[in-house]
């Protein structure tokens, strides 16, 4: 619940940058511009972006006969879940990953690389997948979707308040009701705080689909575990084409970041996913 209520906060804030920065385009009507350009680019994503993702990673769609102890086992923990059967795709990468897309539960897929198949054993792998049945459960997906699109959408028009500023010196409105610093200042820091505001919430996404798919699984310690295998196998064999604005959907970080890059990181940081999966473990009396 804690996790949901920081998700709504988050999400809230957002829509306010979003008004703000559409504001200093032109007031009421830079606002109705935001809204509009948001409601577009959300339907776009939400019809979409599943189709997109897959293809980008050439992810491709295979049955029970061609894959019969990942499909029983995505049919046994959906059955648990109880949601309805995703479709099962495995991407043909030897880094070991996995994500979850789909517009809702009736519309989900499930992804993995060939890579997982090899590096985890059938308890750490039901558990990778209870994690991502977690994400269709809980729709996290339609969440990162509207969240990515509403940094779209305040980049763009942050851009074009920009230009508008210096190009045209501010509109009547904004001479009349706003300082001109205290606008730059807005357009700059408006498309750093949604970013910021954005990879909060997939973090708290994470530690959710963690807590879900421990529950759905009911094998945390196995997550635990290929949690930790995961974030080895990425060092050791990065995913190439892997995409910054696609990496919130894996189940770990495809994408490397040292220093300061990892206040910038789609995930919180492994450790602290072991150390909750072990408490969780603890409450649920699961000792192996």
């Amino acid at each position: 619940m804690n996790n949901t209520l920081k998700t709504v906060f988050l999400m809230t804030l957002m829509t306010v940058l979003l008004l703000a920065v559409g504001s200093v385009i032109g007031g009421k009507s830079g606002v109705m511009i935001a809204f509009v350009f948001s409601l577009l680019m959300n339907f776009f994503s939400y019809w979409f972006s599943d189709k997109i993702v897959l293809a980008m990673y050439g992810a491709r769609e295979v049955s029970e006969a061609e894959a019969p102890k990942l499909y029983s086992m995505v049919r046994r923990l959906t059955t648990k879940a109880g949601l309805p059967m995703p479709k099962v795709y495995i991407i043909p990468s030897l880094t070991p990953n996995a994500f979850a897309t789909g517009r809702n539960p009736q519309n989900a897929a499930v992804a993995v690389t060939e890579g997982i198949l090899r590096l985890l054993d059938e308890d750490e792998l039901e558990g990778v997948l209870g994690h991502e049945l977690a994400h269709i459960k809980h729709r996290d997906i339609l969440t990162a979707t509207i969240v990515a699109t509403m940094v779209g959408a305040i980049v763009f028009l942050a851009r074009m308040a920009q230009w508008s500023l210096f190009f045209f010196g501010g509109s009547r409105d904004r001479e009349n009701n706003m300082n001109w610093i205290a606008e730059l200042v807005l357009i700059i820091v408006a498309p750093i705080a949604a970013v910021l505001i954005q990879l909060a919430i997939s973090r708290a996404r994470e530690f959710a689909a963690d807590e879900g798919g421990a529950k759905i699984s009911g094998k945390p310690l196995a997550l635990a575990s290929a949690l930790k295998k995961l974030a080895r196998g990425v060092e050791s064999i990065p995913m190439g084409n892997a995409k910054p604005e696609t990496a919130h959907m894996f189940i770990v970080n495809p994408l490397r970041g040292e220093g300061i890059l990892k206040l910038f990181s789609t995930h919180p940081p492994i450790t602290e996913r072991v150390k909750r999966l072990e408490k969780i473990a603890r409450e649920m009396g699961v000792y192996y």
